[in-house]
């Protein structure tokens, strides 16, 4: 496709060569997909680092089975690879896909993506500077994504929602769902809660589930970052 008229083109859009790696997911088991992940990239840190990967769904779906999706695209990501589209999957994959910005293709079976239902329209949250603001509580079943930014929730969390966010998290109030922060591989960024009640914890892709969670930091200010590839829950205050 090129420029017509008189006008000078200035670029040309055609066919490539270059092929796409695909990481067929075959198990919904994510603890045992980081401990693969993590022996293959030290076989090979060098080619991990930076490659584009599209997510291929299809078997797992085929399956019947669930996946955390956000988590999944965290753990990648936080192993250097850079998932760039989902392939397979079920709406609610595609919808998580649309939040963190991936594209979505037809499955190996040649079927076609269909729009997935509640995603909320660009504007509908009230935005910070450098954040997205989200000032009422984020209700179970909910999901909210920051893209490029920080989340500030100056509400509680509840059970069941999942608050995601390139950059730090921040809830003022009770998170009791899912927060997943620095999803596409930023290791700097960090978790802040006023009463730590977590279903999930995630920074990077590195993460905990509410029954690894210190008994000592449940119920009070917290925040949450990565120290060496291991993720710390330390007390506010």
């Amino acid at each position: 496709m090129q420029a017509t008229g008189t006008e000078q083109a200035v670029f040309d859009l055609k066919s490539g060569q270059f092929t796409l790696p695909n990481l067929r997911l075959l198990s919904t088991n994510l603890e045992a997909l980081d401990e693969q992940l993590l022996a293959r990239v030290q076989q090979a840190p060098g080619f991990f680092r930076n490659t584009p990967v599209v997510i291929d769904l299809s078997p797992v779906a085929r399956q019947g089975g669930s996946i955390d999706f956000a988590l999944l695209v965290g753990l990648m990501r936080g192993y250097g690879m850079l998932p760039v589209a989902v392939q397979g999957g079920n709406a609610e994959h595609q919808e998580t896909a649309r939040f963190l910005e991936l594209a979505i293709l037809a499955d190996s079976r040649g079927a076609t993506p269909q729009p997935a239902a509640g995603v909320p329209a660009p504007g509908t949250a009230a935005r910070a500077s450098n954040g997205r603001l989200i000032e009422r509580p984020v209700r179970s079943g909910q999901r909210i994504y920051a893209a490029g930014r920080d989340l500030v929730v100056l509400a509680s969390v509840s059970s069941g929602a999942e608050v995601i966010a390139d950059g730090n998290i921040h809830v003022y109030g009770a998170l009791r769902g899912r927060a997943l922060a620095g999803v596409k591989g930023n290791r700097e960024a960090r978790i802040f809660c006023q009463d730590l009640q977590a279903e999930l914890l995630a920074v990077a892709g590195q993460y905990r589930v509410s029954e690894q969670l210190p008994a000592d930091r449940l119920g009070a200010p917290a925040q949450v970052y990565l120290a060496e590839k291991r993720l710390i829950i330390e007390k506010l205050g």
